[in-house]
């Protein structure tokens, strides 16, 4: 049996985020990762862009994180370094104290009055017995929740894939600056976006899937021309090639209201020690700090003295 203080499942942003948070406050961390490199799904898959909080209710938890992650992701605070975001959490929270493993997925798991147990595949299965546990893992948070024994089924929120697909121009930019339409239900529209390298791209769209499937549908590409040409008429054809596709972990449906983040500690569960979140879908990038920091505080603080973070409606995100 290995045991450990604490246990993050996934490495994404936001897990690494808070590794790197429970490190430096002094726990031993343990970062358990499914896919073969960190920020595999959803962290990598975006527009690149750090977000003001503009499309956020004032006072709801995206807003809040939002807006101060902003001002912590600069790079004075050192976190930003050469474009290295994830890169420089794993890496400072490995020096303080955590460490992310690789192709370790955990299959199932076990609420103990003193912790956790928690099954992991991989190319060495085994038993892994922690005192805090925090769920992390976006697209596969609800699954995993569900895979726990003992965590209240009636808690859990339900689970929406919602894809947006991106296209990369050929040839120059055309803007120097980002450009965002109105936004439609479910996304933030067919913006322009300028990569780390100045290369223009657009996107991302909104397409409800049942299941985690990141394929470009080349044909996807007709309906950006004319979206795009509402701010961009000089548009030529063809001048779209598919990019890549990203995918938001939903809570709500396409018949729904978009809804807050949720961040559910043993005030809404029960279960001491454990931190699901929920529904981190953008702006959870440039959130993640701020995410962290009340990851932490579900943990440190008696239920009595926790806030409840309800989850409160709040404009769809991209």
């Amino acid at each position: 049996m290995n045991e450990v203080e604490c246990v993050v499942i996934g490495a994404g942003v936001v897990g690494l985020a808070t590794a790197r948070a429970l490190a430096l406050a002094g726990y031993d961390v343990l970062v358990l990762e499914r896919a073969s490199t960190i920020g595999f799904e959803t962290s990598s898959r975006n527009s690149e862009v750090i977000h003001g909080g503009l499309y956020y209710p004032a006072g709801s938890l995206k807003a809040r994180c939002c807006v101060a992650g902003r001002e912590r992701l600069s790079p004075s605070t050192g976190i930003i370094d050469s474009h290295a975001l994830m890169l420089a959490f794993q890496g400072e929270a490995e020096a303080a104290g955590a460490m992310v493993v690789l192709r370790t997925p955990v299959l199932s798991g076990r609420v103990r009055d003193d912790g956790f147990d928690l099954a992991i595949g991989g190319d060495e299965p085994t038993v892994i017995r922690c005192r805090c546990l925090v769920n992390a893992t976006g697209l596969y948070a609800t699954a995993l929740a569900r895979s726990v024994n003992g965590i209240p089924r009636e808690t859990i929120p339900p689970a929406y894939f919602c894809r947006g697909v991106y296209f990369s121009l050929t040839g120059p930019a055309p803007f120097r600056r980002l450009v965002y339409p109105v936004p439609p239900p479910g996304g933030l529209g067919v913006h322009i976006t300028l990569d780390l390298a100045g290369q223009a791209r657009f996107g991302p769209d909104v397409e409800w899937i049942a299941a985690v499937d990141y394929t470009v549908d080349p044909a996807r590409g007709d309906a950006f021309y004319a979206a795009i040409r509402t701010y961009w008429p000089a548009l030529r054809n063809g001048a779209l090639q598919p990019g890549y596709a990203g995918i938001r972990p939903k809570i709500s449906g396409p018949e729904e209201p978009a809804v807050d983040f949720i961040l559910q500690g043993p005030e809404i569960h029960g279960v001491s020690g454990l931190v699901n979140l929920y529904g981190i879908e953008s702006p959870g990038l440039t959130a993640s700090m701020p995410l962290a920091d009340e990851v932490i505080r579900q943990l440190t603080l008696s239920p009595a003295e926790q806030p409840a973070l309800v989850s409160r409606p709040a404009e769809a995100a991209e």
